[in-house]
Order: structure tokens, then sequence, then C-alpha cells
């Protein structure tokens, strides 16, 4: 492991208590830092809407900041002057990183644009390497809304590299592949990523070989996740454990309907159940707000336990950000 990657930054010298939002960025930041160099990570979430005049979050990205705006309604897509130079003043007393540095990235998050959280911005390829409990991953703060990993996740992922060891494991929806890389790592028999988008199973290759992971046993599959279930259960493919972690809601050219999460989640959830072996495991996550998990609507052949609690990394102060759930195939 570079330990250069691995090194985070000191705060600056000095205890300038003018800014609100730099007290609070400097508080989080003692506390994950010795949290991460434990950890073997680089990347994790320093301030998590915490002041309501600053409707922020800043995620931290070896080095880098990506920092994402919360619209409202009523005052626009973009934040104003004020909340963009008080954001930069917190930045350069904690951190001192300059206003105009290149390491500092800005996204907008609106309502109207939750569907679209893959949407391309940019043409930069510009790619560099973080870590998450010492597994290695590419990030571009540049060219997509989404950076190529969902730090929200980082438990479940580590809680997947725990269930996959000497097991088979199915990546549905799998964008950059970061459980299944997460798997192979923990040492997974067999992966196999499934997702529509050659762009990001092409990124999930590059995360393998940035992993030295041979892509022999971890197979990429472009498929509908809904058209390839289908397949795989023709062809009676079995794993011991299954990601599921849908868009809320997908309207992609790519698909010949619509898909929407709360409508088609049994779907998803009975087909799967058709691939586990005995004893093997779901691990199906959402990040809708709205959702609503309907137990009645499965049988005794498994047991459904919801483990979000214990999904939710400790940087992240939304408790709403995921809902996740745990199945087991019993019969």
């Amino acid at each position: 492991m570079q330990n250069d990657i691995l090194l985070l930054p000191s705060i600056a010298d000095g205890e300038d208590k003018s800014s609100p939002l730099a007290n609070c960025l400097r508080n989080n930041y003692r506390h994950l830092k010795k949290w991460a160099k434990k950890n073997q990570t680089n990347c994790f979430r320093v301030y998590d809407r915490e002041i309501k005049n600053y409707p922020l979050s800043i995620d931290f990205y070896a080095g880098r900041f990506c920092i994402h705006y919360y619209a409202s309604l009523k005052d626009g897509d973009e934040p104003s002057e004020d909340t963009v130079n008080a954001t930069l003043k917190a930045l350069k007393i904690v951190f001192n990183i300059e206003p105009n540095s290149d390491l500092i990235f800005w996204r907008t998050r609106a309502k109207k644009k939750e569907t679209r959280q893959y949407e391309k911005i940019g043409e930069t390829k510009q790619f560099f390497p973080v870590y998450e409990y010492g597994c290695r991953f590419l990030i571009n703060l540049e060219d997509y809304l989404d950076t190529g990993l969902f730090l929200d996740h980082r438990e479940t992922r580590k809680y997947v590299a725990h269930l996959s060891k000497n097991k088979t494991l199915l990546n549905l929806f799998a964008y950059t592949c970061s459980f299944s890389i997460h798997a192979a790592c923990a040492g997974a028999l067999y992966t196999k990523s499934v997702d529509m988008s050659n762009t990001y199973l092409s990124w999930g290759k590059n995360n393998f070989l940035e992993n030295s992971l041979s892509l022999t046993n971890n197979i990429f599959v472009r498929e509908d996740c809904l058209k390839f279930l289908d397949c795989d259960i023709a062809a009676a493919s079995k794993y011991d454990v299954i990601i599921i972690d849908p868009p809320t809601i997908s309207r992609s050219k790519k698909m010949t309907q619509l898909f929407d999460i709360q409508k088609d989640y049994f779907s998803i959830l009975f087909k799967s159940l058709k691939l586990l072996n005995k004893d093997g495991i779901i691990i199906f996550s959402t990040n809708s707000r709205k959702f609503k998990f309907d137990f009645s609507l499965f049988d005794k052949t498994c047991e459904i336990t919801e483990i979000t609690y214990m999904t939710l990394p400790s940087d992240f102060h939304n408790k709403k950000i995921h809902q996740c759930w745990q199945i087991k195939k019993v019969t």
C-alpha cells in the first residue's frame, strides 16, 4: 500500500473560531482522522448539514474536497455567494486550502435531479485512487454527478466482505463494482457484476486491476438486471451472496420499461431468491426515503432482517440516507 496516498492532512495552525462551519469541520475531522488511519481509509464525509444555514455535505477524497449543495425550491439550484464564500473560508481555516484551489469541487443536489444520478457532466477522464478499508478505488470528481463510490455504503461493503470469504457473489446494479471489489479482496471465490452501462463496468474492471485482482473469476455482464435475472434463472445459476442496490427510479433508454423501486422490488427479490443457495443471503438497499418494505409478501422460506442501523457510517448524520435489509434463504 502506498503510504503517500494514505497520508491525511493536518489541521492548519491556529484556532480561528470565527466560522461556525470551520469549527464543525475541525471537530469532525479530528475524530475521523484517527479512525481513518486505523482503518486504512482516506475517503469520508467531513460535514453533513449539521448547521441549518449551510445546507451542504463535504466529502474528503484523498486530499480533495467534494462539496454537495442541497438546493431548495425557493433558493434555486446554485448556492448563494455568501454560502460559497463561507465554505471556502472554512476550508482555508481548517485545511489551509486556497479558495481557488483545484482540490475543491462543487455539486448541486436538487430534488428534480433525483433520477439522473449517473448524469455525465464532463469529459476530463481525470481519475485518482482512494482507499476504503484497504481496498483501492478510482474516483472522478469532474465528469459525473456521482464520484464512482457511494460513501454512505462503506459499512455495508465491509459487511458484504465479511459474508463473502470462500463464497460466490452476484452484484446487481453494480455501478463501478465496489461491492464486488470488497468481496474479491476478502476472498470470494467468484463475483459477477451486472449493470447496463459499459462505462461503469469498464470503471469497475479498472477498480479490480487497481487491487491486483484477476478478471478470470470476476465477471462483468452488461444487461438490464430484470432481464438478466430471467436468463440466470433459466440457466440454473446459483450464488451464496446477492447484492441489490438499485436506483430509486430509472428511465434509461436501454430499458424496455420504467424502473420504480417501490413497484419492482418484490419481483427482483422473488427472482433473486431463486438464484440463492440454501443459507444464501441477499443484501437489499435503497436510498428512497418513501420506500416501504412489505414483509407480508414473503413466505417462511426466507428470514428478513432490517440491518439499516449497522450499515450507517458515523460520518453521515442523516440517518435516512439509505435503508438496508438482509434476506436469508432458509429452505
